[in-house]
């Protein structure tokens, strides 16, 4: 059975995370941008980061499957929400559902772990979007906001890092 670990991550947190994978599990990692031929692995645990509520390489990625019957198929949210959030899971569980084909969101398993962000190494349009972000959700009474817009809040304009390796033992138990 070949196996592959593939990410997308603009700022290596979900690096980090494939990367720990294939070294505990020995399985080779590449990003969404470099993989060839998708088709000739049975088995793919793809480690996304969350951008703009859509995970990063996720729709190209999958759209590049012709079959998924023989596919054991893993996916992996990483993103500054808290997983153990079940609003947050379900936000995200939806935005993955829109961004690949129905029959593959269902055939997978799907994780979700938590990552960081810090606002120094940012590109300038993604500080854009995040100060508009910030401010749109700054207007919401407190009272409705959501466990992820509090979040945003805490952290925004500063560095945090939520890495947790020992989050990869669920991933591993199901491979």
């Amino acid at each position: 059975m070949r196996k592959i670990i593939i990410y997308g991550s603009y700022y290596n947190t979900c690096k980090k995370y494939a990367e720990k994978l294939g070294q505990i599990t020995n399985i080779p990692v590449i990003s969404y941008e470099e993989i060839k031929d998708i088709n000739e692995y049975d088995y793919i645990i793809y480690l996304g980061a969350l951008y703009a509520g859509g995970m990063l390489g996720l729709s190209k990625t999958f759209k590049k499957i012709k079959n998924i019957d023989n596919k054991n198929i893993i996916i992996v949210s990483v993103g500054l929400a808290d997983p153990k959030d079940s609003e947050n899971c379900i936000n995200i569980r939806n935005n993955i559902k829109k961004q690949i084909n129905l029959a593959i969101y269902n055939k997978a398993k799907i994780f979700h772990l938590r990552g960081g962000i810090d606002y120094a190494k940012l590109k300038f349009s993604h500080k854009i979007l995040m100060k508009l972000l910030y401010n749109h959700i700054k207007k919401i009474p407190l009272n409705k906001q959501s466990a992820e817009n509090l979040a945003m809040i805490e952290t925004y304009n500063k560095k945090v890092d939520f890495i947790d390796f020992n989050s990869l033992n669920q991933i591993i138990e199901n491979i």
